[in-house]
């Protein structure tokens, strides 16, 4: 397993998003949610494989509980990198500093127990409305619930390369993918790594997008197909899937600490655990994958905006469509 430092932690380049141990969830999941001894199965092969890298959040359902219950059981508690995130503040806390102080503290509480930590190596905010409270998190740093905080961004590169440079902000988890360099392009990652802040990627296929059958894929979102075909093309001369082409993409990046990836399989985990192996794609063929995307519709790049199934046009069904801050 490739493995990069950050601060004091060496860490695995591959991060297994674990959204899909609490719930259904991705346009591409096939087998729903795993059971947890199929959870168990998949946290022992990442941890044989060298992933020390997990991701989790609040707001994913189970997940925290049967991540933790995992990772006790493996006797992994203590050694894995926990990333894991704030619950969206409704309303009222987002309005009322008192509200929101207790909301957050209330939430680290819960994810301690959780997760059987004592102390969480990343928290971030699961929305960025709720940044504007970091203070709150570095409050709860500074008792010991937490090492790092920071915030969990959405794809507009704007919000991003103002959060890379605010205090209280250690860490970034952004989407990006072969579809969607804009972070990248606008400098985040290169500002990231000047100052020493983590960046986890996340959506590196896109909710599933990049990889969904043609014949599948909604027809509000099939403005994409020739996108794909093209890199499809690009990956096969290079003797690649074109899940590999995108995964080994985003480890080429600088700048990028870890790379995101749920799984809902051994299988799925073997096979990503296997394109990291090899590797960051050659430049000169990260120079012909950046030159083949065009700048595509938010209406594509960006999930929260992908129609429901019931909304007039061919969509995503509701129990399948992604959330844009989801990993």
């Amino acid at each position: 397993m490739i493995v990069t430092t950050w601060n004091d932690y060496r860490l695995s380049r591959l991060m297994l998003g674990t959204v899909q141990f609490g719930m259904p969830y991705g346009v591409a999941n096939r087998t729903g949610q795993p059971t947890y001894q199929e959870v168990r199965s998949i946290v022992a092969a990442a941890a044989e494989g060298g992933v020390n890298c997990f991701d989790t959040a609040a707001a994913y359902g189970t997940s925290e509980a049967v991540l933790g219950r995992a990772l006790r059981e493996l006797q992994l508690a203590e050694s894995a990198f926990v990333v894991t995130k704030v619950r969206p503040l409704t309303p009222d806390e987002q309005a009322d500093r008192a509200l929101a102080s207790r909301a957050i503290e209330q939430s680290v509480a819960d994810s301690r127990q959780r997760l059987q930590r004592d102390c969480l190596p990343v928290v971030l905010f699961h929305r960025e409305p709720n940044a504007i409270y970091s203070d709150v998190l570095a409050g709860l740093a500074d008792r010991g619930w937490l090492r790092y905080a920071g915030v969990s961004c959405d794809n507009r590169p704007g919000p991003a390369a103002e959060f890379v440079t605010a205090a209280n902000v250690a860490a970034l988890q952004l989407p990006a993918s072969v579809l969607d360099c804009r972070h990248q392009r606008s400098g985040v990652f290169a500002a990231a790594a000047a100052r020493g802040v983590a960046v986890f990627i996340r959506s590196v296929y896109l909710q599933g997008l990049l990889l969904m059958p043609e014949a599948e894929m909604p027809a509000a979102l099939r403005a994409v197909i020739p996108v794909r075909r093209h890199l499809t093309s690009l990956a096969r001369a290079a003797g690649m899937p074109l899940a590999e082409l995108a995964l080994r993409f985003m480890l080429a990046q600088p700048g990028v600490t870890c790379v995101l990836t749920g799984v809902e399989t051994v299988a799925q985990l073997q096979a990503n655990l296997a394109i990291v192996a090899r590797g960051p794609l050659p430049d000169d063929l990260l120079r012909a994958v950046e030159r083949a995307v065009p700048a595509l519709p938010e209406t594509i790049l960006t999930p929260s905006l992908w129609p429901t199934a019931g909304s007039g046009s061919e969509g995503v069904p509701t129990d399948l469509r992604p959330d844009a801050h989801h990993t």
